[in-house]
């Protein structure tokens, strides 16, 4: 009934549960002197006592609904306090774990699942926190409370009433096996739904000219359709569960109202104890029965809860205290392969990226290129291996030390739907707008500042700039902060033949001064560069610079020539169209 891990996860404020129960437990007790100041009243006209009886009863019920009052606006606050601080606390605690996981792969979770679980799934787990578990709590304690004040009455009604409390939280038990997997099936529906939208969305425009927008359409109507039969299963099994709730919290009610009609009539009984016994009879139950109300929101949370532990739970990557002084950078017998794939993506990987050398990485598709750079910048950890810095392991540095010192760049760098100034902004915090007009003309960008200067607006997805345009950004954006080391994975795909020209222009001049790292489709791009590296099948087969590679006359060799040879005929066959 109560999750252990997300219990955990309260940490301090779990005080604050605990507030909660003893204020209900208190307004429980002033119920009870509400209902016991009505039977006074009632007894009081029964035996025709003196009228200043019902001054002192009166007073005792007004002090007592009074202070009920002030007890349910307590609760009351205190509920919204913890829905905040809960809140709050959890946001901020997703937010630490995705800074401290840095740029590591989140695994099953996507940009969708992340930002539903950040909203929504705290949302619903605050209601876990807020409402479900002082309730669970008080409903524990609220039936032995009144055991024990009505027992002073009738012991064998208080045990009846008693021994019939259980049955609603057998139903409970009853309800929630099949309720955890009712409850999972639907944010798991939920949650699907939500990323193909989001895809939708995303990729509008492409569906639109594709023509493949009603195809898409449908599936979304497909997963619409799956996510309302799910949900209407959650409501069944809800109504279900709350008319057998229902039943049993009468039912036991009523056979409680029957045995102390029956011992009134029967027995020496005082019939205005029965009476009392009568209206109280209906508090043993409902505690459990709004317990059972609250559970549904309890396994609502519960499923959005199990991920947001899993999520603060993922391994971070272990990074050490150390400043990094020296930025040779080595891979020594490194192994890598994901999580439940079945081959190495990369075996048994050497490679030494020289301090202020140029290196290159090549290879064929799927070679395991972009997999070392991504083992590079912190996304995964090896299997097997080790990647030094200097002389030292690279978990033994500070990660805030060995970022401070790397630049990466790829083929999908983002751009933020912001002002180019503000762009430059994040890559450094201090930067001047002469320092951007220097980086813009350098990548050949000055035409960017006509229309509004440095503070250009800069469009969601860059639909206001060509691709090749959005790449120069990119690189100027990340050249603006000094660095060390630089790493351009296939920074010059999909662009056209002059933004590619310009951009290795600035990679090659950055070459001659500092540690660079490019991997690239096109083996043109790599020819200056002081040592080559080919991938085949997550293998290092061949190493050395362009003119020993070719000498060598094998794998490198062969795509080279063959990529020349294509680039040729691509450029005879443009002279012929031009020439008629």
């Amino acid at each position: 009934m109560i999750d252990k891990e997300l219990f955990k996860l309260l940490g301090k404020d779990k005080k604050y549960i605990f507030i909660v129960v003893f204020l209900m437990v208190l307004g429980l007790i002033f119920n009870v002197l509400i209902t016991a100041s009505i039977c006074g009243i009632i007894y009081i006209a029964y035996e025709n006592l003196e009228p200043i009886n019902y001054l002192y009863v009166f007073i005792v019920l007004g002090a007592a609904i009074i202070c009920r009052f002030a007890l349910s606006y307590a609760i009351s606050q205190t509920k919204d306090f913890i829905a905040r601080k809960v809140k709050l606390d959890l946001r901020a605690k997703m937010y630490r774990k995705i800074l401290c996981l840095g740029t590591k792969s989140q695994g099953d979770i996507n940009v969708s699942g992340l930002s539903q679980l950040g909203v929504e799934g705290i949302e619903q787990l605050d209601l876990y926190y807020s409402t479900y578990l002082p309730q669970f709590f008080y409903s524990m304690i609220a039936p032995f409370l009144l055991f024990i004040i009505t027992s002073f009455i009738s012991y064998q009604v208080s045990l009846v009433l008693l021994c019939c409390v259980p049955l609603i939280p057998l139903s409970i038990v009853l309800v929630s096996k099949h309720a955890k997997k009712v409850f999972a099936k639907y944010r798991g529906k939920y949650i699907k739904m939500g990323d193909s939208f989001l895809d939708c969305i995303m990729g509008l425009r492409e569906l639109k000219i594709y023509g493949a927008d009603r195809l898409y359409q449908e599936k979304m109507n497909i997963k619409s359709e799956e996510f309302r039969k799910v949900t209407m299963k959650v409501l069944i099994m809800q109504l279900a569960s709350i008319t057998i709730m229902d039943l049993v919290a009468y039912g036991g009610a009523g056979i409680g109202i029957s045995l102390t009609i029956y011992y009134t009539v029967n027995s020496n009984l005082y019939p205005i104890f029965a009476v009392f016994l009568i209206l109280i009879a209906a508090e043993f139950f409902l505690p459990l029965r709004s317990l059972g109300s609250a559970f549904h929101v309890a396994m609502n949370g519960l499923s959005a809860g199990k991920k947001i532990s899993n999520l603060l739970k993922s391994e971070e990557i272990k990074r050490g205290k150390k400043e990094v002084t020296n930025t040779d950078i080595k891979f020594v017998n490194a192994s890598f392969k994901y999580p439940d794939a079945l081959k190495y993506t990369l075996k048994n990987i050497s490679i030494n990226f020289e301090e202020s050398k140029f290196s290159a990485i090549v290879g064929p598709s799927g070679s395991g290129k972009s997999t070392l750079i991504n083992l590079l910048i912190g996304q995964y950890s090896l299997n097997e291996g080790s990647i030094l810095i200097g002389e030292d392991r690279l978990e033994n540095y500070s990660r805030t030390s060995y970022f401070s010192k790397i630049c990466y760049v790829s083929s999908n760098t983002y751009l933020f739907n912001d002002t180019i100034f503000n762009n430059f902004k994040m890559a450094k915090e201090d930067v001047k707008e002469e320092e951007i007009k220097e980086e813009l003309k350098k990548v050949k960008l000055e035409k960017l500042l006509l229309s509004g200067g440095v503070n250009t607006l800069i469009n969601e997805d860059s639909t206001n700039i060509s691709g090749g345009e959005r790449q120069r950004l990119a690189l100027a954006i990340n050249l603006v902060s000094p660095k060390e080391i630089y790493i351009f994975d296939e920074a010059t795909s999909n662009i056209d033949v002059e933004s590619e020209e310009i951009i290795m222009d600035r990679i090659i001049e950055l070459a001659k001064s500092h540690t660079v790292i490019l991997v690239s489709h096109r083996l043109a791009n790599v020819v200056k560069a002081d040592k080559i590296y080919y991938l085949e099948s997550g293998q290092i087969v061949e190493e050395g610079t362009h003119d020993e590679l070719i000498k060598l006359d094998k794998n490198y060799a062969n795509l080279f020539n063959n990529q020349k040879e294509l680039e040729n005929m691509h450029l005879n066959l443009i002279k012929e169209v031009q020439n008629g």
